[in-house]
């Protein structure tokens, strides 16, 4: 999907030579690794975190000596991402991803984990590389441990009524945010950026991927009710309680609470039921108030930076990210 980028041709020449450094890494001699390697990489995503890495590195006034450095910096981004995303379709049992099937769904339990394993020790490679000499090797073992942390938050609250706002910002900060914040604040640092100019690409990175999370959340509480062969609310009958609802509960407990004693074994009429429910509730209004606010904080945060073709790009393509039909 790098024709989300057609209209940033510069941006769009580095994300394919982040593409080239990947396909070459990830060489590898087992069959059934590499198949799989190659179904997963080809089928698209738009590659927003290296992107949002150029983006951010593009904004700093200084004289790039080793491009080579910036585009393995910015492969170890995609990597560490995509690692996550099969190991979570593993978790998940997911039968798809971006809407094909998932490698687990492919190739079986066992490839697809150690694929992702294959690109975990791809992704510490160019770290290694790259910034063994930086506070960032240290910096991205953080930002992994809050990856999964986020991860297990959500695990932990699965099918729990009493799941707050809070457990669920947090659950979001860690499992979507934290990458996005990792690139933005990379992009700058390792292009020279100072430490003002580090803080606002940090804050920039975690409003954006709130704002993401969440306007993917109000989709899955809207999309496809009108079309019978598709699955609804697939986040909500797994147990994933996220903010439309917890807004919805908020406002009346005892509308909602019912239909949280057993979301798996609702029928599909009664979770359109639930969907109309929780939109008559303000579930839907308050989330994208909440998704809308992130993303002006995100949009006066890149405000502060210089005037610049990159920051005409970032201002652009975060307003174009955060928009969704409901």
């Amino acid at each position: 999907m790098l024709d989300f980028w057609q209209d940033y041709p510069e941006i769009k020449e580095k994300l394919i030579a982040v593409q080239t450094m990947m396909t070459e890494r990830l060489a590898v001699n087992n069959t059934d690794i590499r198949d799989a390697l190659q179904k997963f990489t080809t089928r698209g995503g738009k590659m927003v975190r290296p992107a949002l890495f150029f983006l951010f590195s593009g904004l700093v006034d200084e004289e790039i000596e080793d491009e080579e450095r910036l585009v393995k910096i910015a492969a170890s981004l995609e990597l560490l991402h995509s690692a996550t995303l099969i190991h979570d379709d593993v978790i998940d049992d997911s039968p798809l991803r971006r809407g094909l099937p998932s490698v687990e769904a492919q190739f079986g339990k066992d490839v697809a984990v150690y694929t992702g394993d294959f690109i975990y020790t791809v992704y510490f490679e160019l770290l290694c590389e790259t910034m063994a000499a930086t506070p960032f090797l240290p910096r991205n073992a953080r930002s992994m441990k809050k990856i999964l942390q986020g991860e297990l938050t959500q695990m932990q609250s699965a099918f729990n009524a009493d799941n707050s706002i809070r457990r669920y910002l947090k659950a979001i900060s860690g499992k979507t945010a934290e990458l996005l914040s990792l690139a933005c604040l990379e992009g700058v640092y390792f292009s020279g950026g100072d430490k003002q100019m580090q803080r606002s690409a940090r804050k920039i990175g975690l409003a954006i991927g709130l704002a993401f999370q969440i306007y993917d959340d109000v989709l899955n509480f809207t999309v496809g009710l009108e079309e019978a062969d598709k699955p609804i609310l697939t986040d909500f009958r797994q147990g994933i309680y996220t903010l439309p609802l917890l807004l919805a509960k908020e406002d009346a407990p005892e509308k909602v609470l019912p239909y949280l004693e057993a979301p798996e074994g609702l029928s599909r009429q009664e979770c359109i039921e639930f969907s109309e429910l929780v939109t008559d509730l303000g579930g839907i209004t308050g989330s994208l108030f909440l998704a809308k606010h992130l993303t002006n904080q995100a949009l006066l945060e890149i405000e502060k930076f210089p005037e610049s073709r990159n920051r005409e790009i970032l201002m652009e393509v975060t307003q174009t990210l955060l928009q969704r039909n409901y």
